[in-house]
C-alpha cells in the first residue's frame, strides 16, 4: 500500500475524519486495564514494544503483589522478573519499575509527578509514555505517537515525519488540543482493527473515500 504525500487538510476534510472514525469509534479510550495514576504508568511502561493484550495479562498478578509506589520499590528484581517474564524486554522493565518506584518516593513523596517534564526524567519513562499518562489523567492536552499513529499518518498524508516528534508536532498543528486524546485513540483503533500493518482491510474501510493512500 503506498504511503500519501502530506497534505494540508482542510477544516472541513478534518471534521468528515474525526466524525467518521467517531462513527466507527463512539468511546475511544485505551485497551490498557488500570485503575489510578500508579497502575497506569506501570502499564504504559510496559506496554512499549508489547501488545495491550499481553499487558493485561500479567498487570492483575503484578498489581495484587505489588498494588503502589512504596510495595514496588521494594520488590526483588527476580520477583518482578517472573511476573512479567512474557513482555518484551522484561529484564529492562523490571530495573525500571524498580528504580521508578524509588524515584517517585525519594523526590515526590510517593507522588506521581504530573509534569511532563518531571515525569521524563523517571526511569523508563519517555515522551510517549508521559504524554499518555497526561493525557489519561486529563491534566493536559498531549498526543503521544506509537506505531499505529505513525502508520495512518502516514498513510493519511497527515504527516511524513520520520520521528514520532515529527509527526506529534505535524498533528497537534492540525488538531485542537481539546481533540488530541480522541484522535490519538481514534488512530490506534483504527490501526489495530482495520489499517493494519501487513495487510491493511482497505476495501471494507470507511475511510477509502478520504483516503489519499487507497486511491490509484
Amino acid at each position: 500500500m503506498p504511503t500519501a504525500r502530506t497534505k494540508e487538510w482542510s477544516a472541513t476534510q478534518k471534521r468528515l475524519l474525526l466524525n467518521k472514525l467517531a462513527e466507527l469509534y463512539p468511546e475511544p479510550e485505551s485497551e490498557l486495564n488500570f485503575k489510578n495514576e500508579f497502575e497506569l504508568v506501570v502499564c504504559v511502561l510496559l506496554s512499549a514494544q508489547c501488545t495491550d493484550k499481553k499487558v493485561n495479562q500479567v498487570t492483575p498478578e503484578l498489581f495484587s503483589q505489588y498494588p503502589d509506589f512504596t510495595k514496588l520499590s521494594r520488590a526483588s528484581l527476580s520477583s518482578l522478573e517472573k511476573i512479567i517474564r512474557p513482555i518484551n524486554y522484561y529484564k529492562t522493565k523490571s530495573r525500571h519499575l524498580k528504580h521508578l518506584a524509588q524515584r517517585v518516593l525519594t523526590e515526590y513523596d510517593g507522588n506521581l509527578p504530573l509534569t511532563h517534564e518531571q515525569l521524563i526524567t523517571l526511569p523508563g519513562v519517555g515522551r510517549k509514555t508521559a504524554n499518555v499518562v497526561l493525557s489519561e489523567l486529563g491534566v493536559a492536552p498531549a498526543l503521544a505517537v506509537d506505531t499505529h499513529v505513525t502508520r495512518l499518518s502516514h498513510r493519511l498524508g497527515l504527516s511524513q515525519g520520520k520521528t514520532p516528534l515529527q509527526i506529534e508536532h505535524d498533528l497537534c498543528r492540525q488538531f485542537a488540543p481539546k481533540r488530541w486524546r480522541e484522535l490519538h485513540h481514534y488512530l490506534i483503533l483504527h490501526g489495530r482493527r482495520v489499517c493494519k500493518a501487513g495487510r491493511p482491510l482497505c476495501s471494507t474501510c470507511s475511510l477509502v473515500r478520504i483516503c489519499p493512500s487507497s486511491r490509484p
